[in-house]
């Protein structure tokens, strides 16, 4: 049970279950299935923003970095919508230390390429947010990838885990109900 529930969930539905609160126990074994149901959506958005990318690597910025004007000539945005994309959490540009101007590398360019194709495929921002979050955790698209793999793997360990587990509770149910009991 602790497999698919974890820990503090089979708990408190096996508590449940011996008192004979069965609601009590199918309202956490649902609460379960709905939190891994939208495990299981975020995963698939991740996916798709990641199947919508036409390059997994951009072109690599050489010499300094990008200044905001740059960046937005090299993306084809307003200045604003960059800066928009600071406040939201997608961009993480540097600041010059003299001017406090900022600089896109490497990395802020690679974000904002993403969040540029991501936005056209009609991704609202705390989405692109997201997805470049997941992106800077992974290290990198291959690695979001394999990433997604393994979390997909997960996932389908934990469901057919829950479904070992409703087969037996469904038996120890059964077996605590007198009104199942064959003669």
């Amino acid at each position: 049970m602790r497999a698919g529930h974890g820990h503090r969930q089979a708990l408190e539905i096996m508590r449940a279950t011996n008192r004979g609160d069965t609601e009590s126990a199918y309202r956490l074994i649902d609460a379960t299935h709905v939190e891994l149901l939208a495990e299981r959506d975020t995963r698939a958005e991740v996916a798709a923003a990641l199947g919508s990318l036409s390059i997994a690597t951009p072109t690599p910025v050489h010499g300094r970095p990008l200044t905001v004007g740059e960046l937005a000539r090299r993306l084809g945005v307003h200045p604003a919508t960059l800066r928009t994309w600071e406040t939201a959490g997608i961009l993480r540009p540097g600041r010059d230390r003299a001017t406090g101007y900022r600089e896109y590398g490497p990395d802020s360019v690679r974000d904002a390429e993403v969040a540029r194709q991501l936005r056209r495929g009609g991704y609202p921002l705390r989405h692109v947010a997201q997805f470049i979050e997941s992106l800077r955790e992974a290290g990198g698209a291959h690695a979001l990838s394999a990433f997604l793999d393994s979390w997909q793997d997960r996932l389908t360990t934990r469901s057919r885990n829950l479904l070992a587990c409703a087969a037996q509770l469904d038996a120890y149910l059964s077996l605590l109900d007198p009104a199942t009991q064959t003669p």
